[in-house]
Formats: C-alpha cells, sequence, structure tokens
C-alpha cells in the first residue's frame, strides 16, 4: 500500500505549505525521467477579444517570484501579453503520469535578467534571435536562411551578439497553482494551491 500524506494523497505531495517547494521536487525527478525537454510547458495566452492561443515554450529559470521564458516580443503571444497579461501554464510528465498547472500573470524581465540568458545561449540561436521575424509570413524558406547568413556577416565574433530589443523574457507570478497525479479507473489526485490577499498559500484538495 502506498504511503499517504497528511491530506491523504499519495506521498509525493509532500506536506509544504509553499507549492514552490513542491514544484522544485517534483521538476528535479522529471529532469531524471522525461525523455526530452523536462522543461517543457504549454503556455495558454489570449488576446484582448479573449480569443486563446496556446504553444509549446521551455522555461528558463524559476524562483519564489514566478516562472520565467523568453521569446520574441514581437510575436502572437508577445503581442497577445502586452495587451492581456493574464495566462496559464501546463506542465505534463508522462513518464512521472503527473501535471502542474500555474496561473497568473505576466511581466518582462529586466535587461539585465534577459542579457544574462541571452548571452548563455548558442551563437547560433542568438543570430536566430536577430534572424527571424517570429510569426510573420515567409515568403520561402530562402529568405529565413539568408536573413541567417545576413546577420552572421555582421556579428562574426561569436562572444559578441547583443541582445536585439524585440526579444526577452516574461515572468508568470502565479496566483495558483495545482499539483495532478493520474490514478485508477480516472480517480486522479489533486492539490490546489491558491494565493490569498494577504500573500499566504492555502491549499485544497480537488475532486477528479
Amino acid at each position: 500500500m502506498n504511503q499517504k500524506n497528511s491530506l491523504g494523497l499519495n506521498k509525493c505531495f509532500l506536506d509544504l505549505d509553499n507549492p514552490f517547494e513542491l514544484f522544485q521536487k517534483w521538476f528535479e525527478e522529471a529532469k531524471k525521467k522525461e525523455i526530452n525537454d523536462p522543461n517543457a510547458l504549454a503556455l495558454g495566452t489570449a488576446n484582448k477579444e479573449g480569443i486563446p492561443s496556446v504553444r509549446m515554450v521551455l522555461l528558463k529559470g524559476y524562483d519564489k517570484n514566478g516562472f520565467i521564458f523568453y521569446t520574441n516580443l514581437n510575436s502572437q503571444k508577445g503581442q497577445e501579453i502586452k495587451k492581456n497579461p493574464n495566462a496559464t501554464m501546463c506542465f505534463h510528465w508522462k513518464s512521472l503520469l503527473r501535471q502542474i498547472r500555474i496561473v497568473g500573470t505576466l511581466k518582462q524581465v529586466d535587461h539585465k535578467t534577459a542579457d544574462e540568458y541571452f548571452n548563455s545561449r548558442a551563437y547560433e540561436s542568438r543570430i536566430g534571435a536577430w534572424a527571424s521575424n517570429q510569426s510573420t509570413v515567409l515568403k520561402n524558406r530562402d529568405e529565413l536562411l539568408n536573413s541567417i547568413e545576413d546577420f552572421k556577416k555582421k556579428f562574426k565574433d561569436k562572444n559578441n551578439v547583443p541582445r536585439p530589443e524585440h526579444w526577452s523574457g516574461w515572468n508568470l507570478k502565479p496566483l495558483s497553482i495545482e499539483f495532478w497525479l493520474d490514478g485508477d479507473n480516472r480517480i486522479h489526485e489533486r492539490l490546489k494551491y491558491i494565493l490569498d490577499e494577504k500573500g499566504n498559500w492555502i491549499k485544497s484538495l480537488l475532486s477528479p
């Protein structure tokens, strides 16, 4: 018989008051077991009309202040976020049969944080940030490839490629975080943390 925590959930939910601590535990397990991109997440945004859009992005940092990813600020998601900062993230780790859903608001990271991450990327990725007008229509594939070659000529020094002004990161500050574990016969286990007005995390069990 599986051990349970104080709420009667599987022991993997632990007994923690801070959801960031539980996220860290689950994320570390995912990095050991998930075959590809354990930091992949589905990011949901909506435009000013409320029409939703979802795409996969990669988590590039997290702490008590939120969860960070990077993108072209002029892309579809970048334009949507500027007009409607409400967003949601969903991690799904099939290898662990676990899922985490995060709801909150997005805020652009500071220039220093964006610069540090940009400079840690491979040369080709930094060039790609300049060459690609993300989400815009291409006449053909050669248009993009030619742009890449042009920027390689412009930035020949692989150690000195400046970050484009149109490229930065977004930090999702969570208002709620839900942890989900697959259960037999679809009797899943769910634990939700909600941030109250005083800045305290309140835990609740959810029906599957």
